[in-house]
């Protein structure tokens, strides 16, 4: 087909625009991606320019946890030839004037010391220090690669002539330090978990300031130092670290306690026992696993034990057969508070008995005297983690029974208010902590009465740290109470029963008093209390059972 002349202009003029339009876009493309090349490129100089500042920032220390507190100081080691200055982070040493020696750049120093850590007679360089990585040039052959975070660490150094030599150095210490100390621990030589008497079975007053015998932790046979860091975390809690032959090692200075209420062994449950267990285990089969994980356990042993069927016996003159004091040691316990109402139910055929049994199966018998224990013994000392414990244990009575003749310490009595003062100043000055035990309070009553209430005001004014009352049968409130110099007092007023026949709806809701005694700021101190609710189960086959409560939905 022949196109006319007029076609071929139109047709020429067609492409001239098309090539028009090709032309504007390829302008207009080119300069938007122009534009936008600039602006990624903007971007990423930008991301480059901030990741190096951030970067140099973060190698600088800047991002460490807000709650250091990097300290400043100038001092001397003991020779007086070193000198030792922490300034913004960097330790300097000088010896004779001259610098000999500075910290690592890539180290940030939190705080130093000097001291004699390891008892050689010559002071140490102990720098509380933060550096990338966990690791160093030298690594345990299991660990591939070193952390590439910011990590805390202990760093030792000895001073020889002019020159600093690496002793040890941490990886890591298990807790974040906020603050470092040196220190002494003094105490008496013994086992670190043990009860302490003299040749007569008296507790002998320990001056608990008193260094001239080394503690021997862990049960060592030699002298430990006692020269300690004294490590406080940023929640205040202070640890104890000892130097071994290969570095620093912890002593614990935390206790846990688990306490637990009466335990009432009426007619049905001991005869149900002596009928199809006479282990008398599944008394305590459900709270095994507590005791197992708490430091030190404790039952209230409300009734005498008896090895003679003769003296079995329910309401109101208990006798409880041995089986069941064979079973509390079994499950784990490790005191029993025996200064009861019922202790003499059995007179002192009971009490000998009972007091026997407990001491052959090393669990430390509370507030009752055999005829053996000639003189007043009124705190037992237990030793748990190098914290040593003074216990006590009383009753407000034993239900009109007199003490028999020539024992008038067979039972603590809650009576001579002097006398019990004397008993806690003495506890006081044996011990760093003081627990005291008490059978006091009305049946049944859910409140404290006026008996409590006096006699709590005398344990607070006189040291006590921790009062656990029992024989109400029932729960009462608890609750830390605070002298008008600061110091605290932690009372359960009562914690109820453990086990017991009583049917009433408040007699089968027990609990177990839980609190924790640490080494603070402030000194040993209850760091975490609590109560957790037991219920006690009649099952059909007649046995009974305790355990613990579910959670309240």
């Amino acid at each position: 087909m022949k196109l006319s002349d007029s076609d071929k202009r139109l047709l020429q003029q067609m492409q001239n625009v098309k090539s028009s339009f090709k032309r504007v876009l390829e302008v207009i493309l080119t300069k938007f991606t122009r534009k936008m090349l600039l602006a990624v490129a903007g971007i990423l100089v930008t991301a480059a320019a901030a990741g190096s500042v951030l970067y140099f920032l973060w190698q600088d220390g800047a991002f460490l946890p807000g709650w250091i507190t990097w300290q400043e100081r100038n001092t001397f080691d003991a020779s007086g030839a070193y000198e030792m200055t922490l300034d913004r982070r960097t330790v300097e040493i000088r010896y004779q004037d001259s610098l000999i020696w500075t910290s690592p750049k890539k180290v940030k120093i939190q705080d130093a010391l000097c001291c004699d850590i390891d008892n050689d007679g010559a002071d140490e360089l102990v720098l509380l220090c933060w550096k990338i990585g966990r690791y160093g040039k030298y690594r345990p052959f299991w660990v591939k690669e070193d952390e590439e975070t910011w990590s805390q660490h202990l760093f030792v150094y000895e001073f020889t002539g002019d020159t600093i030599r690496a002793k040890w150095m941490s990886s890591y210490m298990g807790i974040d330090v906020a603050d470092l100390a040196a220190g002494q621990a003094g105490g008496v030589s013994t086992n670190a978990d043990s009860t302490e008497t003299d040749e007569t079975g008296t507790r002998p007053a320990m001056d608990p300031t008193d260094t001239t015998t080394d503690r021997q932790p862990y049960g060592s046979q030699r002298p430990a130092p006692r020269n300690r860091l004294l490590l406080t975390d940023p929640q205040g809690k202070i640890s104890y670290w000892y130097w071994d032959s290969w570095g620093f090692a912890r002593e614990e200075t935390e206790v846990t306690f688990a306490v637990f209420g009466d335990n009432l062994i009426h007619g049905q449950i001991y005869r149900y026992g002596l009928r199809e267990d006479p282990t008398f285990g599944f008394l305590y089969r459900n709270i095994r696993e507590t005791l197992q994980k708490t430091d030190v356990t404790v039952i209230n042993q409300e009734t005498p034990l008896v090895d003679n069927p003769a003296l079995y016996g329910d309401y109101p003159r208990f006798g409880t057969p041995a089986g069941v004091g064979y079973a509390i040691a079994d499950a784990g316990f490790q005191i029993a508070t025996c200064a009861t109402n019922h202790a003499l139910d059995r007179g002192m055929e009971g009490i000998n008995f009972t007091k026997e049994l407990f001491t052959s199966r090393n669990v430390l018998c509370l507030g009752i005297q055999s005829e053996t224990e000639t003189e007043y013994v009124p705190y037992e000392l237990l030793r748990k983690n190098n914290i040593r414990f003074a216990l006590l244990n009383y009753t407000y009575g034993t239900n009109g029974m007199p003490l028999p003749s020539g024992q008038p310490h067979a039972v603590h009595l809650l009576e001579d208010e002097a006398r019990i003062r004397a008993d806690i100043a003495q506890a006081r000055k044996a011990s760093d902590f003081v627990i005291l035990f008490v059978h006091w309070g009305t049946e049944y009553a859910g409140e404290p009465d006026a008996f409590q209430e006096k006699w709590t005001q005398v344990f607070l004014e006189a040291g006590v740290d921790v009062v656990v009352g029992t024989h109400p049968h029932v729960l009462q409130p608890f609750t830390l109470l605070e002298d008008e110099d600061g110091r605290q007092m932690l009372v359960y007023a009562s914690i109820g029963n453990y086990i017991s026949a009583q049917e009433e709806t408040s007699c089968v809701k027990g609990g177990m008093a839980h609190f924790t005694v640490s080494l603070t700021q402030e000194g040993f101190q209850v760091t975490e209390y609590g109560l957790e609710p037991l219920v006690i189960t009649r099952e059909e086959n007649g046995r009974y059972t305790v355990d613990f409560a579910p959670p309240a939905q």
